[in-house]
């Protein structure tokens, strides 16, 4: 009998790659039988994994406060909705800084998936690790501190220029070396030039005064860089062919790598590969900012969000939540950070894990609409008007020199909204604040983007 496609197919085996050679294999030794059986055993793909017909439970943890915040809201619970139907997701919760990023179904900012031994890329983003670290400098100069950390970051595209470099330790560049995800020369190369920069977009540099001791503080946030964005595109690459076999009714951004699998267990030591990295990232700038302005730290702490906790067989999807129990964070060393807009303190919190926060908390303020409609509401005035009335009395600073109205503080949602939320959903206990002083962030780069500049000197 000779075999074809068809015959496979009929035999209940799922079209692949593997058929050709297959096939051949088969008519070429004339396998019948068991040892067709036999031979057609290794390729049997497991059961495919339908939707749930209705979504895992997920806590609500926001409220509108107004028309516009209603019609946020109605959308990341109706996502939320979508998100949950995915087969390996058990549970979700809802942040108040909760807002949609992409189509129905697509975690939103501020939502926390629940996952049963996957690990979901695209829960996490590109921006793997994205966090937040503190630096008591006591009674140092806000001033000085801001000063000489204008002088050490590095906003914008790219990586840090060829003498202005930090060096990787080389523990670190050993373990990435080792990791197959992370070990191709592109990502070796920029896991070194990226090293001490901060990216762009709502990442900060922020010096204040606690409000309890009156002790300089500078807070830095940003994610893993191009480090970290490879690795997500090499995740999503892997987990995309793992839901095309499993689970082809799952949504793309909603693949999922089976912990229990080699790709697995590479993928999830490659996170913490990059959150050790990240974790550097912020060291190498709070540092040189103490060598510059010759004084040692009082404290140190951090937190991340964008990034996957494990807790015995789950997985939580943190996209824009920070955690609060300690069992997610292994290097725990102090609270938490939550910052609301540039013009707000930033938070430093602790608190309890419930049924309802599921062991987080919010992450800042987040928005209401996007950069795109807030840059229309703000179209009828300047960008420098909208700036000095935000910002009065503040010493803000954009690395590129041009402000970006989309980070001002009328781009995000109230500020004393989410708190009063943060403690009606027992979202952590504020048991300090950071005053601002003053922020660096990337401002629109665009503007004066190097390519733009070449093209505006070639048509010149």
């Amino acid at each position: 009998m000779k075999i074809t496609g068809s015959k496979l197919v009929e035999l209940g085996y799922r079209p692949g790659k593997w058929f050709k050679k297959a096939i051949h294999h088969i008519n070429v030794n004339q396998l019948e039988g068991d040892d067709l059986n036999n031979y057609l055993e290794q390729f049997k793909a497991p059961p495919i994994m339908d939707l749930h017909p209705e979504a895992a439970p997920f806590v609500i943890n926001i409220k509108a406060e107004n028309e516009l915040e209603e019609d946020n809201v109605n959308k990341v619970v109706a996502t939320m909705d979508e998100l949950l139907k995915t087969p390996t997701l058990v549970n979700g919760a809802l942040m108040p800084d909760a807002c949609p990023t992409g189509p129905i179904g697509t975690i939103p900012v501020g939502g926390i998936a629940v996952a049963k031994n996957a690990i979901h890329p695209g829960m996490h983003s590109a921006d793997i690790c994205c966090s937040l670290m503190l630096t008591n400098f006591g009674d140092a100069d806000p001033k000085t501190v801001l000063d000489a950390a204008h002088a050490i970051t590095h906003f914008g595209p790219g990586g840090r220029p060829r003498g202005q470099q930090f060096k990787m330790p080389e523990d670190l560049m050993a373990d990435f070396k080792a990791n197959q995800m992370l070990n191709s020369n592109k990502g070796l190369s920029l896991a070194q030039e990226h090293l001490g920069t901060q990216g762009d977009g709502n990442h900060f540099l922020f010096v204040g005064k606690s409000k309890k001791t009156g002790d300089t503080m500078l807070i830095t946030h940003h994610g893993s860089r191009a480090p970290g964005a490879l690795l997500y595109k090499r995740g999503m690459q892997i987990a995309e062919k793992i839901r095309y076999e499993l689970s082809p009714e799952t949504m793309k951004q909603n693949a999922w790598i089976p912990f229990d699998s080699e790709d697995g267990r590479e993928y999830w030591a490659a996170l913490q590969l990059i959150r050790r990295w990240t974790k550097l990232n912020h060291e190498l700038i709070h540092d040189k900012v103490s060598e510059n302005i010759e004084v040692e730290k009082k404290d140190r702490f951090w937190n991340e969000h964008n990034f996957v906790f494990k807790d015995g067989d789950l997985f939580y999807h943190a996209k824009g939540a920070m955690p609060l129990d300690p069992k997610f964070m292994p290097d725990i060393t102090g609270p938490r950070l939550i910052p609301l807009n540039m013009a707000e303190p930033i938070l430093i919190v602790e608190g309890e894990t419930t049924k309802e926060n599921l062991g987080f908390a919010p992450h800042g303020a987040g928005r209401n609409m996007s950069r795109t409609q807030h840059r229309k509401n703000k179209a009828d005035r300047t960008n420098q008007a909208v700036f000095d009335e935000e910002t009065e009395g503040l010493d803000i600073r954009f690395y590129s020199n041009e402000i970006d109205v989309t980070e001002l503080p009328s781009a995000y949602k109230n500020a004393a909204a989410v708190r009063n939320q943060m403690e009606d959903f027992g979202l952590g206990k504020v048991i300090d604040e950071v005053m601002p002083y003053g922020c660096i962030m990337a401002g629109d780069w665009q503007v004066n983007a190097p390519w733009r500049r070449k093209k505006d000197k070639k048509e010149s």
